[in-house]
């Protein structure tokens, strides 16, 4: 069986090596999970946001950070990116289908992390 750098052959379907270094799916992996790639997916899990209410939904976040994570996540099919033609543009970002199916462990995961934290001043 030959076997290319990114592609393991497991019987008729194509799986992706997320273990090697030149598997298209790391880099996904790596921007989901980047610092900021979480924040904007849980942030648009339940609505569509404009620019500047994203920005404000991230606490810490700049600008220019934002407008990175969210170009790299259109690139990856994960958000998509509504310009209505305004002056000033209005700009209004959401999750694709994949984009939601990456969300929803993710907000198990914020779900049980603040399930198990003990209350807040309890510490």
């Amino acid at each position: 069986m030959v076997e290319s750098a990114q592609l393991n052959q497991t019987g008729p379907v194509h799986r992706y090596d997320v273990f090697h270094t030149d598997c298209p799916a790391r880099n996904v992996v790596d921007h989901v999970t980047s610092r900021w790639g979480i924040w904007v997916l849980i942030s648009l899990r339940s609505n569509d946001l404009r620019f500047y209410e994203l920005r404000e939904s991230i606490n810490g976040i700049s600008e220019k950070m934002l407008a990175q994570t969210l170009r790299t996540l259109v690139q990856d099919g994960l958000v998509w990116r509504e310009v209505e033609p305004t002056t000033p543009p209005q700009v209004t970002y959401g999750l694709t289908e994949f984009g939601r199916d990456l969300g929803e462990p993710l907000t198990e995961l914020f779900d049980r992390i603040t399930r198990r934290l003990p209350p807040r001043g309890a510490q």
